[in-house]
């Protein structure tokens, strides 16, 4: 949040808005970063995602969305700042747009990072052309929007790259150019061989990009962890696997517990049998660092074979779980190309060893993608969708050991991430996902979360999306659904009242009293703003205003938005200080 944010007390009442659950009513909604936690949980606590609200999802087609380039990364969603709650967009032509959360229109927009690399300038790819593949992450405390670019030139490299979150506007002393990391054990970082699809992390004050391969097994690639201080982008330190190989591929990047970070690594080549870092679980300290010891890596016994048949137990992100009642209790999940699930107790990785719990839970390889974790009042669950058009759900018990038990499996086209709400954290879980790509039907499919009931289907016409690219996943936010495509975000919205919906929050800056206030929902040119009763202005209706209310201490301050010169009005919201 904003640094000079002393307090933020405010009661906001809400109409056809949804806060979360739990928390002080004026809280801010933000999503900062890939599944919404570091954990990549993939949770969203919305209190209007009810079953029957769900079911009637409909797609706004006033919301514009336009952007430009092909997009893998999932978007993101800020509040806070002057222009009103925002979308953050970036495509793989090195485009990154802000769009209003309410229209859809670009409140600004980069165009000027640098050219993107053709598939044609690469030994090898699957995505044409690549510029920015991972999902972006913001830092709210300084309102900053990092995420990496692969910009073509004499030399192609990738830069790590921090904006105002506000204006768009290029941070003093970045990009970080990402070829320039120290050595790692002797290896260099080379861009041309380096692909980022994962996302962002951020943990105490360092960014994290992870690397993998352009495709598949080409070229002597290695997987790479890099951090850049965000306060101190010449600060700049790698981890990466000793051997060939050992990508980080799956879509969620890097996961952390808010004290270290996670990684899984996929197939590794010509160890002579002597593990290198590759089908490993990765716990690493700031910086990255990395002690090499047991307790911070994980590979199972039969690392080798997965190696050499290619089933790499870094098909999907690293998820961080914890499972209450269990012993251990603090876990880390990876889902592979072997089919299998394995859980690791994150506290003390192990080494070579037999994990925590196993289990077979597909019939089809998991690759590319996020899961996601969520705990309902029936126990704690992961789901994620398989190569085999398939979203299935498991149940970890909260036992002695731990173990992994099936839940429920629905047949699901497409390949996509998984997303959850929940009216208030604890019920009316919903599991989500997009049938992405044109192997599935381009729509959003909800599930229950305890026993995979179908709540939305996919919708009418109107809810037909194109351009969606496998292994993205979607958001919730403010009563929405957004999800970036080629081309084009897509917002969809739950049935709700008709109106003017009005929110608030106060904030003092140098001292001096400020109410913040956004709305939706009003037709007219203008509208007249109502401070505890008496109208204090006439504005444009473009959906905020910041009061400036002046001096200091205690109050109460309540408000409403009219359209001008009438009795069409919102909500009432109160701001207190």
């Amino acid at each position: 949040m904003y640094g000079e944010l002393i307090r933020l007390r405010s009661v906001v009442a809400l109409f056809g808005i949804a806060v979360l659950s739990g928390a002080k009513a004026d809280a801010q909604v933000n999503v900062t970063q890939e599944h919404n936690n570091p954990s990549r949980n993939g949770v969203y606590i919305d209190a209007a995602f009810t079953s029957a609200a769900a079911a009637n999802l409909a797609r706004d087609l006033n919301f514009d969305g336009t952007i430009s380039g092909n997009v893998y990364a999932q978007p993101l969603y800020i509040e806070g700042g002057p222009n009103g709650p925002m979308i953050i967009a970036v495509t793989e032509s090195n485009n990154v747009y802000a769009l209003h959360a309410d229209t859809g229109t670009v409140i600004w927009q980069r165009t000027d990072i640098g050219s993107s690399v053709p598939r044609s300038s690469l030994d090898c790819g699957n995505i044409d052309p690549v510029g920015i593949t991972g999902t972006p992450i913001v830092d709210l405390a300084s309102r900053r929007l990092f995420f990496d670019a692969l910009i073509n030139g004499t030399t192609i490299k990738h830069f790590i790259y921090s904006l105002n979150v506000d204006t768009g506007a290029t941070t003093s002393g970045w990009p970080v150019d990402v070829n320039s990391t120290p050595p790692y054990n002797g290896m260099t970082f080379e861009s041309r061989i380096q692909e980022d699809r994962g996302a962002l992390a951020l943990v105490n004050g360092i960014v994290y990009v992870s690397y993998s391969a352009y495709v598949g097994d080409c070229d002597s690639y290695h997987g790479w962890v890099v951090g850049a201080d965000i306060n101190n982008p010449a600060n700049v330190l790698g981890w990466a696997t000793t051997a060939i190989g050992g990508g980080i591929w799956g879509h969620g990047g890097v996961a952390s517990d808010g004290t270290n970070t996670f990684v899984v690594t996929g197939n590794t080549f010509n160890t002579a049998g002597n593990w290198m870092g590759g089908e490993a679980i990765i716990r690493l300290q700031d910086g990255p660092t990395w002690t090499g010891q047991p307790t911070d890596y994980w590979a199972p016994i039969n690392w080798h074979d997965l190696d050499n048949s290619d089933t790499d137990l870094g098909g999907v992100s690293a998820t961080v779980v914890d499972v209450p009642g269990a012993t251990p209790s603090q876990l880390v999940l990876a889902l592979g190309k072997d089919q299998n699930a394995y859980l690791i107790n994150r506290e003390n990785l192990g080494g070579i060893a037999a994990p925590v719990a196993q289990a077979n839970v597909s019939s089809a390889q998991d690759k590319g993608t996020s899961a996601v974790t969520y705990q309902t009042s029936q126990g704690t669950y992961f789901a994620f969708q398989n190569e085999g058009n398939t979203i299935s759900a498991y149940k970890i018990t909260a036992t002695n050991p731990p173990t992994i038990t099936f839940a429920w499996s629905m047949s699901q086209a497409g390949r996509g991430s998984p997303w959850v709400t929940t009216t208030d954290g604890t019920s009316n879980f919903i599991v989500w996902v997009a049938g992405t790509t044109t192997s599935g039907d381009q729509r959003l499919h909800a599930y229950d979360g305890d026993t995979g009931a179908v709540i939305y289907a996919g919708g009418g016409a109107n809810e037909l999306m194109t351009g969606t690219r496998q292994w993205n996943t979607g958001i919730a936010a403010r009563s929405r659904i957004y999800f970036a495509a080629d081309n084009k975000v897509y917002a969809f919205k739950l049935p709700g009242p008709t109106g003017i919906a009005l929110r608030a929050r106060g904030r003092i800056i140098g001292g001096q009293r400020k109410a913040q206030l956004a709305w939706r929902g009003a037709t007219s040119t203008n509208v007249d703003v109502y401070r505890n009763g008496g109208v204090i202005i006439t504005t444009a209706n473009d959906g905020s205003y910041i009061d400036p209310i002046g001096g200091s201490g205690h109050g109460n301050f309540t408000y409403k938005v009219c359209e001008a010169g009438t009795q069409t009005c919102s909500n009432q919201a109160t701001v207190t200080f």
